[in-house]
C-alpha cells in the first residue's frame, strides 16, 4: 500500500492546488511526429455560495486537507469533516475521468465531484473552512480493497449493485435507471439467433467485474441442459467497458457483455456495435454510489444529492452528454487488409522479436499503432515505414541500420531500438516484464529524456514510477498531455487482439489435428 498512499497525498494536491499553479514545463520538447492536442475548456460549475474575503487560499486549503491523507482512516461523515476531505475513488478513462494538460481534471466524475462538494458543504453549513472532495483513480481491481483499507470514502465508477458485493459494503440509492447486462456484438461476430447460442462460445470479461458472475450463472443452466458452457478470457483490470465497446466496434473483440445505458452513452461515437438486448444475462441491474458499511451519515448526504443529481434528471443528462467526444480511438487491426498485412509481416516481428526478446505480438501492434503495417507510410517529420522510425535513429550507433527502405529492415530497427529503449532507460530489477515494455513504448513515442523526467517526478508525486498504467502515464497525461497516454492505450488493445487471434487460430489448428484434418497455413508460409 506504499505507492497507493502517496498516491492519496499525490491526487488531492492535484485536485485542490492545480488550479492555481502552473504545471512547470517538461524538461524535453515533444519529437516533431508528436502533436498533442489542445486541452478543452474548463467547463465550469456554479456554485451557491463564494468564500469569504477572509478565506484562507487555495494553498492552504489543500494542505489542510492533505494533512490527514498520508495515512489511511475509515469513519463516517463527521470523521470526513475532521480530516477536511471525502476522497472519491473512481476508473481512468475517457469521459469517466481523465486528464488534460497541466493537469486539468475533466470528465462525469469530475464534475460530478465538484457539485457534490457544494452540496456537501452547504448541508454542513461551511461557507469559508470547507471540505473538499478530492478524486483518487486506480485500477478497477483496487477499488474495493482501498475502500476497505480506509484509502477512500465513495467509489464511483458504474458499480453494479450485487449480493456477494453488498456482503463487503454499502451502497447508495440507484444512481441510475434500472439496467440489464446485455451482449453487443461488432462486425466480426457471428450470427446469434438467442444466448443459448454462446455454449462453447468465448466472453471476455474482468475478473472483478459483475459480468463474470452472470456468466457462472448461465453456466449452471447450460451444464444442468446439457449443453456446453460458456468459457471465459480474463481481461486486464485496465480494460474499462468502454474500451472493450470500442474494441468490438473495430473488430478487435467480436463481442462483450456491458451494461445496458453504455452502448447509448457511446452512439454517434461507434457506429459499428449492435445492441442485443434480446440476450440478457441480468435484468434490472442496479448502479450505484458505494461506501463502506456502518456510515449512516454519509449514506444520507449522498441519497439527498443522487435524487436530484443522478442520471436521468436534467442536470445528470447535461453532465453525461458533455463529456462524450472524440478521442483517439483504436482502429480494427482485424480488418481482412489490415489484418492481411500482419499475417505477411507475422514472420518478420517473430524473428526480430526473438533475437531481441520482445513480445513479437506487442511489436506488431505497435507498428499496426504507427502506421497501419504499411512500408509506404511517410511521416510529415520524415519517418519511414512500418516502425516510422526516423532515418537519423535507425543509423545512430545504438541501433546501427542505414538503410530502413524494406518492411524487414524497417521492423528490424523498430525492435531493436525499443530493445534499446528498454534496456538502457527501464532495466531496474524492480521494473516488471511488461511494465518494461509498456514504458520502453512510451519512450518511442515520447522521448526516452522525457520519460526519465516523469518517473523522476511521479516519484516525488507519489506515483509508483516502475508501472505505467494508473501511475507514470497519470503524470505524463499531466505533463504532456493524452497523446503518449493513447498511444499506449491503443497498442495494449491492438496487442490484446492479436493475441486472442493467435490463441483462436492455435485452438483451430489442435481441433483440425484432432480430427485429422490438416491444419490451415499462413499465408507466409508459401
Amino acid at each position: 500500500m506504499k505507492y497507493l498512499t502517496r498516491l492519496l497525498y499525490l491526487t488531492c494536491l492535484i485536485s485542490l492546488a492545480a488550479c492555481g499553479d502552473n504545471a512547470p514545463e517538461s524538461a524535453e520538447s515533444p519529437p516533431e511526429q508528436v502533436q498533442t492536442e489542445p486541452s478543452l475548456p474548463a467547463e465550469p460549475v456554479e456554485t451557491e455560495e463564494q468564500p469569504l474575503p477572509f478565506a484562507p487560499s487555495a494553498e492552504e486549503q489543500a494542505q489542510h486537507a492533505l494533512n490527514g491523507l498520508k495515512d489511511p482512516w475509515t469513519g463516517d461523515l463527521d470523521t470526513m469533516e475532521e480530516h477536511r476531505t471525502v476522497r472519491v475513488l473512481t476508473v481512468y478513462s475517457p469521459g469517466r475521468y481523465y486528464l488534460e494538460e497541466n493537469g486539468q481534471e475533466k470528465g462525469l466524475v469530475k464534475e460530478i465531484s465538484s457539485m457534490f462538494e457544494t452540496f456537501l458543504n452547504k448541508r454542513l453549513q461551511r461557507k469559508t473552512v470547507k471540505v473538499h472532495v478530492v478524486i483518487i483513480p486506480m485500477a478497477r481491481n483496487q477499488l474495493v480493497p482501498a475502500l476497505l483499507a480506509g484509502h477512500g470514502d465513495i467509489i464511483n465508477a458504474s458499480l453494479s449493485i450485487t449480493p456477494e458485493r453488498q456482503q463487503q459494503f454499502d451502497f447508495s440509492i440507484p444512481a441510475s435507471r434500472d439496467v440489464s447486462e446485455i451482449l453487443i456484438t461488432g462486425p466480426t461476430a457471428p450470427a446469434l439467433a438467442s444466448i443459448d447460442d454462446l455454449a462453447g462460445q468465448t466472453l471476455y470479461v474482468r475478473q472483478s467485474s459483475s459480468y463474470r458472475e452472470s456468466i457462472e450463472t448461465l453456466n449452471e443452466r447450460l451444464l444442468a441442459e446439457g449443453k456446453a458452457p460458456v468459457r471465459t478470457e480474463l481481461v486486464s483490470e485496465f480494460l474499462e467497458d468502454d474500451d472493450l465497446i470500442e474494441m468490438v466496434d473495430k473488430g478487435l473483440l467480436p463481442w462483450a457483455i456491458v451494461d445496458s445505458y453504455k452502448p447509448t452513452l457511446w452512439k454517434g461515437v461507434f457506429t459499428n456495435t449492435t445492441v442485443r438486448d434480446d440476450i440478457l444475462f441480468r435484468e434490472g441491474g442496479k448502479i450505484a454510489w458505494a461506501f463502506r458499511k456502518d456510515s449512516p451519515q454519509l449514506a444520507a448526504v449522498v441519497n439527498d444529492f443522487l435524487k436530484k443529481n443522478r442520471e436521468g434528471t436534467l442536470v445528470g443528462n447535461v453532465l453525461k452528454n458533455r463529456y462524450i467526444r472524440d478521442f483517439d480511438w483504436a482502429a480494427n487491426a482485424l480488418d481482412d487488409s489490415d489484418y492481411q498485412r500482419f499475417l505477411e509481416l507475422q514472420h518478420i516481428f517473430q524473428k526480430y522479436g526473438e533475437q531481441y526478446e520482445v513480445d513479437y505480438l506487442l511489436a506488431a501492434a505497435q507498428g499496426y499503432q504507427e502506421s497501419r503495417l504499411d512500408q509506404s507510410a511517410r511521416s510529415h517529420a520524415g519517418a519511414v515505414g512500418v516502425m516510422q522510425l526516423l532515418p537519423t535513429t535507425a543509423s545512430d550507433k545504438n541501433v546501427g541500420i542505414h538503410d530502413i527502405s524494406t518492411a524487414d529492415a524497417n521492423i528490424h530497427a523498430g525492435i531493436k531500438y525499443l530493445d534499446f529503449l528498454r534496456d538502457r532507460y527501464f532495466n531496474d530489477p524492480a521494473i516488471d516484464t511488461r511494465n518494461k515494455s509498456l514504458l520502453a513504448l512510451a519512450a518511442y513515442n515520447a522521448g526516452p529524456s522525457r520519460m526519465i523526467n516523469l518517473r523522476r517526478k511521479a516519484e516525488q508525486l507519489g506515483y509508483d514510477p516502475n508501472v505505467w498504467f494508473d501511475n507514470v502515464e497519470l503524470v505524463a497525461a499531466r505533463e504532456v498531455g493524452r497523446e503518449p497516454v493513447q498511444y499506449v492505450a491503443n497498442i495494449y488493445k491492438y496487442y490484446v487482439a492479436y493475441r486472442f487471434s493467435i490463441d483462436q487460430q492455435a485452438g483451430h489448428a489442435k481441433a483440425r489435428q484432432r480430427a485429422g484434418m490438416t491444419p490451415y497455413r499462413s499465408s507466409n508460409e508459401g
